[in-house]
């Protein structure tokens, strides 16, 4: 275990670790061009790098429920299976079964360092069989991501469930190998239903200009009749019993500041979809997955916004924001849009992680 960082600075260390990153590669994108074979090699010396601490980081974090949220409840899960209790069955058995399969060897801190990887690979993977030797961008934007770490150390079951989803999304030419991705993702975490199921609307209908307009119309429709939406929601018995909770147990305005309609959050949303709006629509950038996962990410980021007023609404949030590093920064590795692109990109990355840096100031610095 990483016992010489202090638990209360353990999340500070990851985010200026990134923020010297983010800065070393804006100023290195200035001296070598992004096709550059000594650039390439850079970039996949650094992204092994990086790969293989981001897991060993967060994998042999020490166990925590103060810092690290659901850690200390699964933990206590795990030691009561290797001690032999019936598996929990109730919700999200798949994840329960793991983890009744993996305390028959090995300890919990063995668990919880399994768990990273396979939260932290399936993000190399995607990356890796979409953008070849450029995979380091696609990896790095998911690492400096504002929900990252939080889904990494704390929801845990959620961040693994969403990477199987992307572990599915890098078999495009295998749909029983996808399928069986998205099966188990369900079943990590029910509420990753939401996105197989965008997907496969965007198989029969899939209109950028439509996705756009619905989730335009989904802010002030949300802010106007919000409460009204979270009620009819939960009558229609979305989720389990914890999710209708959720969406039940609404904030009052006077506790805006982490629940409320947030502002903050649909303005990091808006990354995501200015970036699809100005390549597909502006620039006429044609590429079928890219437009499935824009479309994906519309549907899910729409839902979210209608039950934004709910508590813990971060939760439904992050049913769309795991797919945000991979669509802001898609078109950039598959075609030349700008005059020194490298440069275009690296400033593109200080953007995106200029809201998670910002966010740690404001409510965790």
């Amino acid at each position: 275990m990483i016992t010489f960082i202090p638990l209360a600075h353990y999340y500070s260390v990851y985010v200026h670790v990134c923020l010297f990153l983010v800065l070393a590669n804006l100023i290195h994108a200035y001296t070598l061009d992004i096709d550059d074979p000594k650039n390439i090699s850079f970039l996949r010396s650094v992204g092994y790098i990086l790969l293989f601490l981001s897991i060993f980081y967060l994998g042999l974090r020490p166990i925590s429920g103060m810092y690290f949220g659901d850690m200390g409840t699964y933990s206590r899960y795990f030691n009561g299976y290797a001690y032999g209790e019936p598996v929990n069955v109730d919700k999200d058995f798949a994840f329960h079964y793991y983890m009744k399969f993996v305390s028959n060897f090995t300890t919990v801190h063995g668990f919880f360092f399994l768990t990273e990887f396979l939260y932290i690979i399936p993000m190399y993977l995607i990356s890796k069989i979409h953008f070849k030797e450029y995979w380091f961008y696609s990896f790095f934007m998911f690492l400096v991501s504002f929900s990252f770490y939080t889904y990494g150390v704390n929801g845990i079951r959620n961040g693994v469930a969403t990477s199987m989803f992307l572990w599915g999304l890098c078999y495009q030419n295998k749909k029983w190998l996808m399928i069986l991705f998205f099966v188990l993702a369900a079943l990590f975490h029910k509420t990753l239903l939401l996105p197989v199921m965008a997907y496969v609307v965007t198989l029969f209908y899939n209109n950028p200009k439509v996705y756009i307009k619905t989730w335009l119309l989904c802010i002030p429709l949300s802010f106007v009749i919000g409460g009204a939406l979270i009620s009819l929601f939960t009558i229609l018995g979305f989720g389990d019993d914890r999710l209708a909770a959720y969406l039940s147990d609404n904030t009052s305005v006077e506790n805006v500041g982490k629940t409320g309609f947030r502002w903050d959050f649909i303005f990091y949303s808006s990354f995501a979809v200015f970036t699809g709006w100005y390549f597909i629509i502006k620039k006429k950038f044609e590429d079928v997955f890219y437009h499935q996962i824009y479309g994906v990410y519309l549907i899910c980021n729409s839902f979210w916004i209608l039950v934004i007023r709910a508590n813990f609404s971060n939760r439904f949030a992050y049913l769309s924001w795991f797919l945000m590093a991979i669509i802001i920064i898609y078109p950039f590795l598959k075609k030349q849009f700008f005059e020194a692109q490298e440069v275009v990109i690296a400033k593109v990355v200080v953007a995106y992680f200029s809201f998670t840096y910002l966010m740690w100031l404001v409510y965790y610095g």
